[in-house]
């Protein structure tokens, strides 16, 4: 699949309506947007997006995740609930098929056992998906992309979260694997000048009081732009989802990307900054 460098995650649309969906990415689409991503477990995004845009399906590549939220009081991760999940994403998506399809977070453990794996290939030999793909971070994605079911990795990279800069991406890149950067603006703390009341983002906080990078003193945008430009920077990244609900937001995303890789010794600081502070002791953040 020949992606955009920006992707649209579907996470922050849960609470809109339909009408504003199909602003917000729908202008992004006519932007040049060719990639949205979602989740079983973001809301009502994925009977949203299906809704507002399922008769421009041949414009896209959609991707979702499952394993989340269990369907008919199954528990997370149960086969059986890993099948109704695709089929119920399918439906809301008002789609035939998924051009990929990532397991959300699931813990190696489920992994090693393996019926969790075979879900997804017999909907693949079912016609239901196109790729499969592991949305996570740290031990359970290494062992994800080490075991050889999946084409795509999705993990978390940001200013604020760099072990998959140092320990997953270059092995995903060496295996050719697909690579998607999620929460590439590190839920954009540096707009807070209070810390957070969600917990969520309360690690990502904390560690930019920790980092002090100089360049995050100043205005918010400009912060932003260097966010993104820093993960999109990072050897191995294929795209990066960002998520929004201003119409708009997209088309200005795009423009910092056109703007291309940091300067080398920025990414060094950066980088350098990172491994000192945090002393290999920070873990990416599901």
């Amino acid at each position: 699949m020949h992606v955009t460098v920006l992707g649209f995650g579907g996470e922050e649309i849960r609470g809109s309506d339909a009408a504003t969906v199909e602003r917000v990415i729908g202008d992004a689409l006519d932007a040049g947007l060719n990639l949205i991503d979602t989740a079983e477990c973001y809301g009502r995004s994925e009977e949203l997006i299906g809704e507002a845009l399922a008769h421009r399906r041949s414009e896209f590549y959609l991707y979702s995740k499952c394993g989340h939220e269990g369907v008919d009081g199954l528990p997370d991760w149960d086969p059986r609930m890993l099948e109704l999940s695709i089929d119920r994403s399918l439906k809301r998506l008002k789609t035939d098929v998924l051009d990929l399809m990532q397991l959300h977070s699931c813990p190696r453990e489920e992994l090693e056992k393996g019926p969790v794996i075979e879900v997804l290939l017999e909907a693949r030999r079912k016609g239901k998906l196109r790729y499969l793909g592991y949305s996570g971070d740290g031990d359970a994605a290494r062992y994800a992309l080490r075991c050889g079911a999946f084409e795509v990795l999705q993990t978390s990279l940001s200013i604020f979260d760099q072990e998959a800069a140092s320990l997953t991406i270059p092995e995903a890149r060496e295996k050719g694997m697909g690579v998607i950067a999620k929460r590439p603006l590190g839920n954009a703390v540096f707009r807070h000048a209070d810390r957070p009341e969600n917990p969520y983002w309360q690690v990502y906080w904390d560690r930019m009081r920790a980092l002090d990078y100089d360049f995050l003193g100043g205005d918010a945008e400009a912060a932003a732009e260097l966010a993104l430009r820093f993960t999109l920077s990072v050897e191995g990244v294929g795209t990066a989802v960002v998520g929004s609900s201003k119409p708009g937001r997209w088309r200005s995303n795009a423009l910092i990307a056109e703007k291309g890789p940091l300067p080398p010794e920025l990414m060094t600081y950066i980088r350098t900054r990172w491994d000192l502070v945090s002393g290999g002791q920070w873990q990416g953040q599901n």
